[in-house]
């Protein structure tokens, strides 16, 4: 029986197939799911319905089951923070969210590193969140 609220076996088994430095993408509905990261990257569609799932609903599980070593949000060059990064903030306190401008952001997305991707039905646009898995330190 697992203590975390992780349920989903794919997402599970990506997870622990990956390790300190690999990356978990977590996208809105206008994400390019199939160019837009690593070719080898598991791909978990969970877009069931537009807004349903949501980036914060998918980023909330995954704060509690790994650690998150840095975060890094697709954000326009210019204009007014989009809205999202409020629940970022909320959902990942302590964690600077850095930000990267689209090509820069799917660039980051495609790097060998990216064990994971996650397609939500998240309805906002500049709602797509990379993060990096930190380690586990012995007890």
């Amino acid at each position: 029986m697992l203590r975390t609220q992780l349920l989903h076996p794919q997402i599970l088994q990506a997870l622990a197939s990956a390790g300190h430095g690999s990356k978990v993408l977590v996208a809105d509905s206008n994400y390019p799911f199939s160019t837009g990261a690593h070719p080898a990257a598991a791909r978990v569609f969970l877009n069931l319905a537009p807004g349903k799932l949501t980036v914060p609903d998918v980023l909330e599980v995954l704060a509690g089951a790994i650690p998150i070593e840095a975060a890094h949000a697709i954000a326009p060059d210019s204009g007014p923070e989009p809205s999202i990064f409020q629940d970022y903030r909320r959902i990942l306190p302590g964690i600077e969210i850095q930000t990267l401008g689209r090509f820069s952001f799917y660039e980051a997305a495609r790097s060998a590193d990216t064990a994971l991707v996650i397609a939500t039905g998240e309805q906002r646009t500049w709602a797509c969140i990379l993060l990096t898995i930190g380690v586990v330190l012995a007890s």
